[in-house]
């Protein structure tokens, strides 16, 4: 892993960004200044009460904003006519009630747990069109992007979260229903989210508000797709975990993990809510840190949210 380096100073969460392209839907307002202090690991998320389906709550730590999804009961895995081999059989899970952020964790956030000496930086400081992204004030609220499976369990744990488990991504994406997309069972068009190359790259997160899943939860089809905790295992699901699936318990021989959401260059089919990935996590046994062994793999098209109990 490259070492620390200096960066610029975060400039604030909305600087002049570009949108999502021609035609496309306007960003929904993030914060506009970030905490000046430097954050403690694991410092607290501002309570609210209540706990209500779509009660939102934002982080003192790096400004996201969070989405609670209530304790229930809903149906995981593949349902349409598209399903795949791993995403079977479909399930009942029961799960209790959790946060997860609303919006992918973004360039200026990460840049934020970067200067506070907590994380390193993304692999890559590009995009897949950018030669300048990360280090670009121009794009501090796009997607982070380059960052390995442990680059992005780092930051959450540094930001008082975690990476939320791969039910509890479907659960925030699909609600009670038996839905194909975030948004219902409508085909996806460019308005519903950022896929297919109709931008070719990452956009502003929250450019698509059309594509809200049932508890307002945003960008989970298209754009960045997103590492979760999970090891990646294709029978995961005939194992019959049905309260608060935690994922596998042990690795594959590669250290898979779970990717969901799908990418900017996705078509219809691989945005579905119950797509799964395969993608290489990182290694942390391995004892040389540069290797490709424990880094794992990364990608322009690969970032992360983060969840919370």
């Amino acid at each position: 892993m490259k070492k620390l380096i200096p960066i610029l100073a975060v400039v604030a969460m909305i600087a002049s960004a570009c949108g999502a392209g021609s035609g496309q839907p306007t960003a929904i307002p993030l914060p506009t200044a970030f905490p000046t202090n430097t954050p403690a690991v694991n410092a607290p998320v501002d309570q609210v009460s209540g706990g209500e389906a779509g009660e939102e709550r934002v982080s003192s730590v790096d400004g996201m904003p969070q989405v609670y999804v209530p304790a229930g009961t809903f149906h995981m895995g593949g349902m349409d006519t598209n399903k795949k081999v791993d995403e079977e059989p479909a399930h009942s899970v029961t799960m209790k009630g959790y946060w997860i952020d609303k919006l992918e964790v973004t360039n200026g956030m990460y840049m934020l747990c970067v200067q506070a000496g907590a994380c390193e930086p993304p692999q890559h400081f590009k995009s897949q069109t950018r030669d300048s992204y990360f280090n670009n004030p121009e794009f501090d609220a796009y997607p982070v992007v380059y960052v390995t499976w442990l680059q992005a369990d780092t930051y959450c744990k540094w930001a008082g979260r975690r990476l939320p488990t791969e039910a509890e991504w479907e659960y925030a994406a699909r609600g009670t229903d038996f839905r194909t997309y975030p948004w219902g069972d409508t085909r996806p068009d460019s308005s519903f989210g950022n896929f297919n190359y109709f931008v070719g790259d990452t956009a502003q997160v929250g450019s698509f508000p059309a594509g809200a899943s049932p508890f307002g939860v945003l960008d989970m089809a298209g754009n960045a797709a997103e590492w979760v905790a999970d090891y990646y295992d294709s029978k995961y699901y005939e194992k019959g975990v049905t309260t608060n699936p935690p994922g596998p318990g042990s690795r594959s021989s590669y250290f898979n993990r779970v990717v969901r959401g799908g990418t900017f260059q996705d078509g219809f089919k691989d945005i579905r809510l119950a797509n799964r990935a395969s993608v290489r996590g990182s290694n942390p046994q391995a004892s040389d840190i540069y290797s490709a062994d424990y880094l794992g793999d990364v990608s322009p098209k690969i970032g992360f949210r983060c969840g919370s109990d």
